[in-house]
């Protein structure tokens, strides 16, 4: 099923996840050759993706939603800087 993206939040790894509108959440990783999502590298590409509908393998199973990330332990130094460029 498709859901649209509503957010994003970084993973411990320091890795982009989409926060989509069924709950989900999904890494939309930029790893070329395999992946290129080169629009998840700068705020303005991912601002521009806001609403792109992705496939929630998720939603398809059924599975619970996601709860929402904790802000308050950022992994990284800059976990805090990499969010306000959301």
């Amino acid at each position: 099923m498709r859901q649209a993206i509503t957010g994003y939040h970084l993973d411990d790894a320091g890795h982009w996840v989409a926060q989509l509108a069924c709950g989900h959440n999904q890494h939309v990783r930029h790893d070329p050759p395999w992946t290129v999502r080169d629009w998840v590298t700068t705020r303005q590409g991912r601002r521009e993706m806001r609403g792109h509908r992705l496939d929630c393998p998720k939603c398809d199973r059924h599975a619970p939603a996601t709860p929402p990330p904790t802000t308050d332990r950022p992994t990284r130094a800059n976990h805090a800087e990499a969010s306000r460029r959301l």
